[in-house]
């Protein structure tokens, strides 16, 4: 559960001038976006705003949301350099409030949480979808607990196929996949990972 400690230490990570994980959206979010109507986009744990400042540039309305200050003022910083603007909250993901129904898309990327908070966080997420709304997700698999190329260090913390059909049960699955990719997305990402990427559809 994410904790004070837990944000001081990612408000240090992005204190820095450079861009901890990039300014590039992830590549699986650069292809749903471009493949998809723009609406209502929700980003938790979106740090320091890659993801959201793209999909803005494509016309969404997009809600960010994080605990880290730091990644909230670099994430507006990318968005003024890219002319655009989005709405950026800071919470934790134990405690944030949408509205039911409200969103057509959520994108979650490398959002790690221990059960049984995870469980309750994408249910809660779900419940945010307006019906027919995607979740569009990517995340390390438990298998990258042998690399040191990103991630937790707690394999309790990583994502398996199982898990994610389970939380994810009120949906349609239509992608779940679990691949090998070399990344380089900033200096904390860097390297071959084993990864699982998710797409689902609210029923």
């Amino acid at each position: 559960m994410p904790t004070r400690k837990n944000a001081e230490n990612w408000n240090e990570r992005y204190r820095s001038e450079e861009y901890a994980y990039g300014k590039e959206p992830n590549g699986f979010f650069r292809e749903f976006i471009d493949s998809h109507e723009p609406g209502r986009l929700l980003l938790p744990a979106e740090g320091e705003g890659r993801n959201a400042v793209y999909a803005a540039e494509k016309g969404w309305e997009v809600v960010a949301f994080d605990f880290s200050t730091e990644g909230r003022n670099k994430a507006l910083k990318l968005a003024a350099e890219r002319g655009v603007a989005f709405q950026y909250d800071i919470t934790e993901l134990s405690d944030f409030h949408y509205s039911p129904g409200s969103f057509d898309a959520v994108g979650l990327f490398f959002v790690h949480m221990a059960s049984p908070m995870r469980e309750k966080v994408h249910h809660d997420l779900v419940s945010c979808l307006k019906p027919g709304g995607r979740v569009v997700l990517e995340a390390f698999n438990k298998r990258q607990i042998k690399n040191a190329t990103g991630g937790p260090n707690d394999v309790s913390l990583l994502f398996s196929v199982q898990e994610l059909k389970s939380d994810f049960r009120e949906m349609d699955i239509l992608v779940l996949e679990e691949l090998v990719q070399h990344y380089d997305t900033g200096i904390f990402h860097r390297g071959e990972s084993e990864t699982i990427r998710m797409l689902g559809r609210k029923r």
